[in-house]
């Protein structure tokens, strides 16, 4: 059995390899030679597929990597009922929070060019946020009621939540219409900064728009738009060539439709009243893209190289580093009050960092970092075990049946030779 799964598991491998736009790394390998079963992988395959027939999810495609090599890839069930469209190694998935980080990355880039200090008051790039209040109750709406700030928001602040600014979702946010894909980049930078800050800058973690902030300010260090910036600096030189801001033409036939659960049932849900196949009046860098799991295997690739892939270099080593040091003041720890809030911290890449695995309700280790999206999507990069898993699929509510979840720990039991 094992000698079978391990041929089944390659025979899959080198079929859908080819998405991945193949260099050195992410080659398709036997899982034994990088200390994994190929037998407990075929158990992740028949869980995810089990979500698929309880109607939790419509599909998924989801891939793992040990030591720069593909171990695992798969796509099952369909990415649009309606039509019986099968799932493809190539749909593409709205990743909405896990844009955060790809953002991140490109201020981070602009650091090293030497455009900003992290300390930096991100008024000196945005004088509209230089007199911003902050709200005397958090819990209200009404934005008569503020008082003076102590601070000044600074870039680091907005890398790790912890500016005052609020959740796109927030009550305040959408009574006051701080966001919506019909306005532009530059007219919800100047919503958010006409609306008091909940919190004074340092003082607390407040999960929010941070990241579309950066956005605005990668344009200004840079001098070009956005997704100009991500398509040139990013995108190309990691052969990231369906990610993307909105699917038209071909790209928009492999575009998922998002479900939503109902009465026993998934339902086409239409989560944004703009839609994602013309471009949008609001580049968003927070939760705006577009991307498939080959393109986010090789970002996540990068990141746990510290910087490179396939000899192209995006960030210099000690640059990325950064990336996996907590850099939440101690005023503002711990960032929540329970679950995996409770173990976490956040770095200055943008990304969610395990601090006490205690937490989690599902295998990680201290020193792995992850982050996902509202339309269930999810990635974790595990330095500790040379490894990087992305799974994708289409449901809001994200839950799916707990899949993102189970893959992780399916995955964690296909591990023969620990590294830590």
């Amino acid at each position: 059995m094992p000698a079978q799964a391990g041929i089944a598991i390659c025979c899959s491998l080198l079929l859908l390899a080819p998405a991945f736009a193949l260099g050195q790394e992410l080659q398709p390998t036997a899982p034994a030679a990088v200390g994994m079963d190929a037998a407990k992988l075929e158990l992740v395959t028949a869980r995810l597929r089990q979500h698929i027939d309880d109607g939790e999810i419509p599909g998924v495609v989801a891939a793992v990597a040990r030591d720069g090599k593909l171990v695992y890839f798969e796509a099952l069930g369909q990415y649009d009922l309606e039509n019986g469209e099968a799932m493809r190694p190539d749909t593409l998935f709205r990743i909405y929070s896990m844009t955060r980080q790809v953002t991140s990355i490109a201020v981070l880039q602009q650091y090293e060019q030497g455009k900003f200090d992290f300390g930096d008051p991100i008024a000196m790039y945005l004088p509209e946020f230089a007199d911003q209040r902050v709200l005397i109750d958090p819990g209200s709406t009404d934005i008569s009621q503020t008082r003076e700030r102590v601070g000044d928001v600074t870039v680091a602040h907005l890398l790790t939540h912890t500016s005052g600014l609020g959740s796109r979702g927030s009550a305040l946010y959408r009574e006051h219409n701080v966001r919506d894909k019909s306005i532009s980049l530059d007219e919800m930078t100047s919503n958010a900064a006409r609306i008091p800050l909940f919190h004074d800058p340092g003082s607390a973690f407040r999960y929010g728009i941070h990241a579309t902030i950066l956005g605005k300010l990668v344009e200004v260090w840079s001098g070009q738009p956005l997704d100009e910036y991500l398509n040139e600096r990013l995108f190309g030189p990691l052969g990231m060539d369906s990610t993307m801001f909105w699917a038209e033409g071909a790209d928009a036939g492999r575009l998922a439709v998002v479900y939503r659960p109902a009465d026993g049932r998934l339902n086409p849900y239409q989560i944004e009243q703009t839609p994602w196949t013309s471009r949008p009046p609001l580049i968003e860098g927070g939760v705006g893209l577009l991307s498939t799991v080959p393109d986010f295997m090789r970002f996540s690739q990068m990141i746990l190289n510290l910087g490179e892939l396939d000899g192209r270099r995006v960030l210099a080593p000690e640059t990325a580093e950064l990336i996996y040091r907590n850099a939440v003041p101690d005023a503002a720890m711990p960032i929540g009050p329970g679950g995996y809030w409770l173990g976490s911290g956040w770095t200055l890449g943008g990304f969610n960092l395990v601090m006490d695995a205690s937490a989690y309700n599902f295998p990680v280790s201290n020193g792995v970092i992850w982050w996902d999206g509202s339309a269930a999507t999810r990635y974790f990069i595990d330095p500790n075990e040379d490894m990087v898993m992305v799974i994708m699929s289409q449901v809001s509510p994200s839950r799916g049946g707990g899949f993102r979840e189970n893959f992780k720990r399916l995955v964690d039991e296909a591990i023969i030779e620990r590294r830590s």
